[in-house]
């Protein structure tokens, strides 16, 4: 019923059918807007401590507020590396300080012994009708792997100040489909159906190091945003036997072509790129990614967790940098003129 009411409504934040009819066609950090890549602006939040965290920013998602500022979630730690989701504010093109910024989390930890226990963070924030979706990832620690992950669902109905959970339980369990982890997930309302592409595990293998997860990127459905129907379909594959982490997926939708921004990784983490008609079938294109590190910079050995939004006729970019959050997040604005 919560889903059926606000699908009847129509209204949802990421109606993304801009028509964007050029595509990135190199990498690397400009300063100015003279060919076709992403320009970085600024670093928005620096990973220092928060009234409620201790240290990084990450996951960023975009949001707009009632009284018409950019919100951003985001996923920051407290001393004992747990993540609790807050926000941000702030008022484009002036990038330099938030207008506002949470003195509490938005989402706090699950309950002892829940699938959230050890950590929440941010992946996806849907507007509909009066309340606010918030697509989440829960975190819980393992005994013979790091950690499990499973994705989650809040809603707010105080214009995104605070959520609460659908459900104690995960939205997106262990299943024949996905027997090891769900993660990461991004949502969009299509012709009348939810779609989810979100990250799921393929295996574990034990290294030098310990051991070490393998997960890429899936596909599901929904009539109403919290039944989802799963069955494996492989949307972001590994590219060789290097790869073994291609995470955070965001969707975008521009007329007939559906655009997918994620991070995948080797060595470090990259930003990637891939197309599709259907939003099924994809082609990997992450040489037009229009995006690198910059060497001595704050994300001058990684990019991460990207969210690609629209904002008064622009589209930016959130990612984030060194250490998976640790240096904080920032905010990069595509060039095409």
């Amino acid at each position: 019923m919560l889903m059926a009411t606000a699908m009847a409504g129509g209204a949802f934040y990421r109606d993304a059918t801009r028509v964007w009819p050029r595509v990135p066609r190199t990498r690397g950090e400009v300063e100015d807007c003279t060919v076709m890549r992403w320009l970085k602006r600024a670093r928005l939040l620096d990973g220092g401590p928060t009234p409620w965290s201790v240290s990084h920013a990450a996951m960023p998602v975009a949001d707009r507020t009632a009284d018409g500022l950019l919100r951003v979630y985001f996923s920051a730690r407290d001393a004992r590396g747990r993540s609790r989701i807050g926000y941000a504010d702030f008022a484009p093109p002036a990038w330099t300080r938030p207008v506002r910024l949470a003195e509490r989390p938005s989402l706090d930890l699950g309950e002892l012994g829940a699938f959230d226990d050890s950590g929440v963070t941010a992946s996806w924030v849907l507007t509909l009708g009066s309340q606010k979706l918030h697509y989440y990832t829960g975190w819980s620690l393992g005994v013979t792997v790091p950690f499990h992950l499973a994705a989650g669902l809040a809603v707010s109905t105080d214009g995104g100040e605070t959520f609460e959970r659908v459900s104690r339980a995960p939205l997106l369990d262990r299943s024949s489909a996905d027997p090891l982890m769900t993660a990461s997930p991004c949502v969009l309302a299509d012709n009348g159906r939810f779609r989810m592409w979100y990250v799921s595990a393929v295996r574990w293998t034990e290294t030098s190091g310990g051991p070490r997860h393998y997960y890429h990127i899936r596909y599901a459905e929904s009539p109403d945003g919290v039944s989802w129907q799963r069955d494996g379909r492989v949307c972001i594959d590994f590219r060789d036997p290097a790869e073994y982490a291609i995470s955070r997926p965001c969707v975008v939708k521009d007329g007939d072509r559906y655009r997918m921004w994620y991070s995948y990784r080797g060595a470090a983490y990259r930003i990637g790129y891939a197309e599709s008609a259907d939003g099924l079938e994809w082609t990997r294109l992450d040489d037009r990614a229009a995006i690198d590190v910059s060497p001595g910079s704050w994300d001058g050995e990684m990019q991460a967790y990207p969210y690609v939004f629209d904002w008064e006729g622009r589209r930016y970019m959130l990612y984030n940098g060194d250490g998976y959050g640790r240096t904080g997040l920032g905010v990069a604005e595509w060039c095409d003129d």
